[in-house]
């Protein structure tokens, strides 16, 4: 399946938007977190600055991503995993909701009750978790109820390689080949689950093998290039829209940033982010996109101003909303 040129143009606006979101919350998650200088007994504080809690970013993971959503209408459904932000921006959540619930504002999407790793927006069907593999078996159930209510809608699960060593896996693959469940699964496999490598952690190179177990396709992108995960998912996005069962797909993907902000990344061969940026997929779409006379200097310069432009307005939106009220602590939870 070849991208027409407004997917390819699609994929690579978002792409550019989802890599200023990252690096502008790099920026942003470390207000305040850092000693003003270094002094015996003061280190990182993860519970201070405008945005407190873990962040996990996904620079350099774009292309799985857009590769991914270019194919997916609105009432599909999107679950993504703990590292959200990319799957989110490419589904077309809610960008200043979404901001807001990161900054814990009363006009984030869960009401600043959830953070970044709990994001929902019933309007794009998207939502994710910080439970490692937890997406997998909830995507099933999205992909049942397209099933049951005859549409042709499908579901994507997106997680990393560790999760695929999670047991809740296995029982949402061999569930959704049972049941020929419209759903896609949809490894990142950035090499890295935390601090462990995949070798350490995983008995085979590939979780695409793991597909034939399971009696469905398993299809392997060896590069971190849109393009070939576009490909690769319009295939399993097809089959599934045809009522022909489920797809895994592991891609191999880049991991700029550390597993969480603040990871001193002491497990990694020293130099190895620099080098992987030496490979960045971003330029990489842009010249093809030159190459096939659909982008100029000028329309690049216009395409990442108005990125630029929906990227703070989301930014000043979530500094600029108001805090939730004490008493909202009570409201939409479970009691006796």
């Amino acid at each position: 399946m070849e991208a027409t040129a407004e997917q390819l143009l699609w994929m690579y606006e978002k792409m550019v938007e989802i890599r200023e979101y990252e690096e502008t919350m790099a920026k942003v998650y470390l207000e305040a977190k850092l000693p003003p200088k270094i002094q015996k007994g003061l280190a990182f504080d993860i519970g201070a600055g405008p945005v407190p809690g873990e962040m996990h970013l996904a620079a350099g993971q774009e292309p799985v991503a857009v590769g991914v959503c270019a194919h997916l209408r609105r009432d599909d459904t999107v679950v993504g995993a703990h590292r959200p932000h990319h799957f989110a921006i490419a589904k077309d959540v809610d960008l200043n909701a979404m901001t807001a619930e990161m900054y814990g504002k009363a006009t984030g999407l869960g009401r600043g009750k959830g953070g970044h790793m709990h994001l929902f927006d019933p309007a794009v069907k998207f939502s994710c978790s910080g439970i490692v593999g937890a997406g997998a078996p909830q995507a099933c159930g999205a992909a049942l109820a397209a099933k049951k209510l005859g549409t042709d809608a499908v579901a994507i699960a997106f997680f990393g390689e560790g999760a695929a060593n999670q047991g809740a896996f296995h029982e949402a693959l061999n569930l959704a080949a049972l049941w020929k469940l419209p759903v896609v699964f949809v490894v990142e496999d950035n090499k890295y689950g935390i601090s462990v490598e995949k070798s350490a952690s995983t008995a085979i190179a590939s979780n695409a093998d793991r597909a034939a177990a399971y009696g469905m396709p398993g299809v392997l992108v060896e590069k971190n290039d849109a393009v070939a995960v576009f490909e690769a998912a319009g295939v399993a996005v097809a089959r599934a829209r045809r009522g022909e069962g489920p797809t895994l797909i592991e891609v191999k993907t880049d991991r700029y940033y550390g597993h969480f902000q603040g990871d001193p990344e002491t497990y990694r061969p020293k130099g190895e982010a620099k080098e992987l940026r030496q490979h960045d997929p971003i330029p990489t779409l842009g010249a093809l996109l030159r190459s096939r006379d659909l982008l100029d200097d000028e329309a690049d310069a216009a395409l990442r101003a108005r990125v630029s432009a929906r990227v703070q307005a989301a930014y000043d939106f979530g500094r600029n909303s108001p805090y939730p009220e004490p008493q909202d602590a009570l409201l939409h939870v479970f009691a006796e």
